[in-house]
């Protein structure tokens, strides 16, 4: 399916981003190198209690955060990935692989997505300076008063910083 697909393809990019990091950044530019349009999906998951930020305000650093990109849209959605890629028309998932435990959960992801709708998965890898880099990484650094600057990109720093007097932290 996606042999010579990438110059006409719409890319799905899923994800909590919860909050979005360097890392998460680093695979939207790449994935935007390569498809005409890359969809950047914030997955609301119930699974995942007390989310930092709310949706609107994920959507919104996400925004901010690829306005340089012409071909990258963000939005979000509830339920399935693949009824979401069909609803979409897309043509390809993005997922950003970090360790190698990472391709152990996420190939399953990547099976059944594609029996559900058809869509296969393309993995990209880290950069390796942002291999250990993930959201909940991030957020336990900060909330115990690390510095995070390397990690996250300006506008989300701002954003944690200005939700941590909110919420009693230091």
């Amino acid at each position: 399916m996606l042999n010579g697909l990438a110059a006409h393809a719409h890319a799905v990019y899923p994800g909590s981003f919860d909050p979005p990091t360097s890392g998460h950044l680093d695979v939207i530019a790449r994935a935007a190198a390569v498809f005409p349009l890359v969809t950047v999906a914030v997955v609301v998951n119930p699974q995942k209690r007390s989310p930092f930020f709310t949706l609107d305000e994920r959507e919104e650093m996400l925004r901010r955060c690829t306005a340089e990109y012409p071909n990258v849209k963000v939005s979000h959605f509830r339920g399935l990935l693949a009824d979401f890629v069909r609803k979409l028309k897309a043509d390809v998932i993005v997922k950003g692989l970090r360790v190698v435990s990472d391709f152990e959960s996420e190939m399953a992801f990547a099976h059944m997505n594609r029996s559900l709708s058809g869509v296969d998965t393309m993995f990209l890898m880290s950069d390796s300076s942002y291999s250990f880099v993930s959201s909940s990484l991030i957020k336990e650094v900060f909330l115990q008063g690390g510095d995070i600057s390397k990690y996250v990109p300006p506008v989300v720093l701002h954003q944690m910083e200005t939700k941590r007097p909110a919420q009693g932290r230091k």
